[in-house]
């Protein structure tokens, strides 16, 4: 027999999640396997027609404290931690009468669905397992000579091996050792949470984050980089849980940019078309269906567009689906998508369709994980709106172009600063991002909206008679000027430069309306 092989003997089960527990249970006594277990565990074993010991029957030890106590002897730590290849071990563990476990099957008490459930604090106290991650550390720890399953999912590989050695193979315990203590890190990570969160601590002294592998990716951002896809507790719907209805495997910047896409669409309360392209929407739409925010959105970029992250707040319909498969887009995400889209869609096998169920709410908090070289930055989601809107020039702005101003804020809050984004009658019609200099910004949006009014066949730029947004206050008039000059006649902005008065007496002279909002956008 391979040397890296140890057989298992005695085996330890103690699930709450009791999936694939009796296919494990029957594999174990097929081989004789004495099998040690804990009351409901136990219970199903026994109810299956499998022989199984009582842990309180095999140490002497009855459990306490309401089953706080249970597997927390010597007996069973001894099993666990004892060194097969150490002879003064098993002199020890001889003279305590203490018998070697090979095999240890534990899942945790489901803390973090208990949590999310919304169950009160007793619940959730009594909801942290104590015993089961000591058993998990204890075996990892000794995962020379005891194998650790944490998973159903590991049950498979281990019943095959089980099978044809009698036993596992070191490379398995190595694995499933990793595995374990990644289990007990997340469980604690979560666990830690919950107690800051209690005690309203967002930035505790210590932060630990956890994540399970979805998949591992083709590349990263760039093919010579390595990537993953992990996901979290959060459950927010989005392209983390949504539905995959056909098309290729995501990508990095899939991923990343159908976010950024269906996290800007949550914004708005109408039917709307947020297209994205490199993580910045260049096209954004509201209006009475799909349809026809899907045609404003496309007019404002249709170059831009192609091969763009097409993201909605509405059922995709077949009206819809007809439009885009008219240009290339590489993934397509909505709440839902009705039989007669997708059939439409399926025409286009490369298309990556995405369904989420539901929208998320623009307004809930959640954290946002930056990293730097020997760190990582922590902030909370900027899910801030204005509650209030100061004008600050002699012309009041109308309804109408309030109307816009608000419209375009919020997609602002979603371009790559310096943003500046031109919008009319709820969509936008130019958008600057990502440059150094924010008159930059104001002067590419101007020439992106002539480009597309020359592409619609129209005789003026698309942002004359628009107002415009910008993520964080001008520094000096000049890019307020560039955005007059473009043909907006209204501008909202958070004030709070230097040179306020400055800008606003440009406004004035130029006859256009300003709002500041007291609130800032930036997004790097």
């Amino acid at each position: 027999m391979d040397q890296k092989v140890i057989p298992v003997r005695r085996a330890l089960i103690s699930v709450s999640d009791k999936t694939g527990l009796l296919e494990l249970a029957k594999a174990l006594a097929e081989q004789k396997v004495e099998i040690l277990s804990t009351g409901g565990t136990a219970k199903a074993i026994r109810d299956a027609g499998i022989r199984v010991i009582e842990v309180s029957d095999f140490t002497g030890f009855p459990e306490i404290l309401d089953g706080r106590v249970k597997t927390l002897v010597p007996q069973i730590h001894g099993g666990l931690l004892g060194r097969r290849d150490l002879q003064d071990h098993q002199d020890q563990m001889k003279a305590h009468g203490i018998l070697p476990i090979d095999l240890l099957c534990v899942n945790l008490y489901p803390f973090e669905a208990t949590v999310a459930s919304g169950a009160g604090e007793e619940d959730v106290i009594e909801n942290i397992d104590i015993g089961g991650p000591a058993l998990i550390r204890a075996a990892s720890k000794n995962h020379s000579h005891v194998a650790v399953l944490t998973d159903a999912a590991q049950y498979g590989s281990f019943i095959e091996t089980l099978r044809q050695t009698g036993g596992s193979t070191f490379a398995q315990r190595r694995a499933w050792a990793q595995a374990a203590y990644a289990r007990t890190g997340a469980y604690d990570a979560a666990i830690s949470a919950w107690f800051a969160k209690e005690a309203n601590d967002q930035f505790p002294e210590r932060v630990v984050f956890s994540g399970q592998r979805k998949e591992i990716l083709r590349y990263g951002e760039n093919p010579h980089q390595q990537a993953a896809f992990y996901t979290n507790d959060e459950n927010r719907p989005g392209v983390a849980t949504a539905k995959q209805l056909q098309g290729k495997e995501l990508s990095y910047n899939n991923l990343n940019d159908t976010d950024a896409a269906f996290e800007a669409v949550a914004e708005f309360d109408e039917p709307s078309i947020v297209i994205v392209k490199h993580a910045n929407p260049c096209g954004v739409a509201s209006a009475k269906t799909l349809s026809e925010a899907w045609d404003l959105a496309l007019r404002c970029d249709p170059v831009s567009a192609f091969g763009g992250i097409i993201a909605m707040n509405r059922p995709l319909d077949a009206e819809l689906a007809a439009k885009i498969v008219t240009i290339f887009s590489e993934v397509v995400i909505a709440p839902k998508v009705n039989a007669d889209a997708l059939e439409i869609l399926s025409k286009k096998k490369n298309v990556r369709v995405l369904e989420t169920g539901s929208m998320p709410d623009s307004m809930a908090q959640g954290v946002m994980v930056k990293t730097l070289a020997g760190g990582f930055l922590l902030q909370n989601r900027d899910n801030g709106r204005p509650a209030d809107f100061k004008v600050v020039t002699k012309r009041q702005p109308t309804a109408q172009e309030m109307e816009d101003m608000v419209f375009a804020f919020r997609v602002g809050k979603h371009v790559k600063s310096n943003a500046i984004v031109y919008v009319k009658d709820k969509a936008t019609v130019g958008v600057g991002a990502g440059q150094m200099s924010r008159v930059d910004s104001a002067r590419i949006a101007a020439h992106k909206s002539s480009e597309a009014a020359e592409a619609a066949g129209l005789s003026e730029p698309l942002s004359r008679g628009s107002v415009v947004a910008s993520d964080a206050f001008f520094p000096f008039a000049d890019g307020l000027q560039a955005a007059i000059a473009a043909g907006a006649t209204a501008v909202i902005q958070p004030g709070g430069s230097m040179r306020d008065d400055e800008v606003i007496a440009a406004a004035d002279e130029a006859g256009i309306a300003m709002v500041f909002t007291s609130m800032r956008h930036f997004r790097h």
